[in-house]
C-alpha cells in the first residue's frame, strides 16, 4: 500500500461504509480499501487484528493523517473539517442542524435496527418483520422532516452528510431525491456493486 494513502477498512455491503465511500469520493481523496467480510469466516470483523484496530468490531474504519477513526459520521465531520470542498454541512446553522438531525436520525433511529448482530438477537422468526416496522417508522418520521428541508436534495439544492446517509438506506426504495443521488458520480463509485470485494456476480 502506498504510504501516507488513507485505508479505509471496509464491506462492499455495508451502508455506513458506503456513507463514507461517497464522501471520500465527492472530496476526491484517493484511499486504499480493505476488505472486512461481515459474514465470511464468522465475520472478519471478529478477529483480533480487526479488533485492535476498532474496539466495536464494525466497518467503515479510516486511517487516515496518522489517526484511525471509527464511526461513519465521525469520519464525515472529520473529512469535512480537513478538507472543506465540496461543503458536505450547510455554512447557515439552521441548515446544518437540519443536515445532522437528518443524518442521525438514519444512523441512529433506522440503521442500526437491521444491523446483523440486532437481527440474530431479535431471533429468525421474527427478523423480517423486525425490520420492516423499523424501516416504517423511520422512513415516515423522515418524511415528515424532508417536507420542511428538502429542495433537490434532503437540506436545500447542494449535497450534503444527510444525502450520504439517504442513499445507502434506501436503496431499494423508491424516492424522487434518491434518483437525483444516484446520478451524481460519487454516489455511483461508491456503490456496493463497484466495490474491490465485490464478488464477482454482484458486480454492475
Amino acid at each position: 500500500m502506498q504510504a501516507g494513502k488513507p485505508i479505509l477498512y471496509s464491506y462492499f455491503r455495508s451502508s455506513c461504509s458506503w456513507r463514507v465511500r461517497i464522501a471520500l469520493a465527492l472530496k476526491g481523496i484517493d484511499y486504499e480499501t480493505v476488505p472486512i467480510n461481515l459474514i465470511k469466516d464468522g465475520g472478519q470483523q471478529f478477529s483480533k487484528d480487526f479488533q485492535a484496530l476498532n474496539p466495536m468490531k464494525q466497518v467503515p474504519t479510516l486511517k487516515i493523517d496518522g489517526i484511525t477513526i471509527h464511526q461513519s459520521l465521525a469520519i464525515i465531520e472529520y473529512l469535512e473539517e480537513m478538507r472543506p470542498t465540496p461543503r458536505l454541512l450547510p455554512q447557515d446553522p439552521k441548515k446544518r442542524a437540519s443536515v445532522r438531525m437528518i443524518s442521525d436520525l438514519i444512523a441512529g433511529g433506522i440503521q442500526p435496527l437491521q444491523n446483523l448482530s440486532v437481527l440474530k438477537q431479535v431471533g429468525e422468526e421474527m427478523q423480517l418483520t423486525w425490520a420492516q416496522n423499523a424501516i416504517t417508522c423511520g422512513f415516515n418520521a423522515l418524511e415528515q422532516i424532508l417536507q420542511s428541508t428538502a429542495g433537490i436534495y434532503c437540506v436545500g439544492d447542494e449535497v450534503t452528510m444527510a444525502d450520504l446517509c439517504l442513499v445507502p438506506q434506501v436503496a431499494n426504495a423508491e424516492s424522487s431525491i434518491n434518483k437525483r443521488l444516484l446520478v451524481l458520480e460519487a454516489f455511483q463509485v461508491s456503490h456496493p456493486c463497484r466495490q474491490p470485494d465485490t464478488p464477482t456476480e454482484l458486480r454492475a
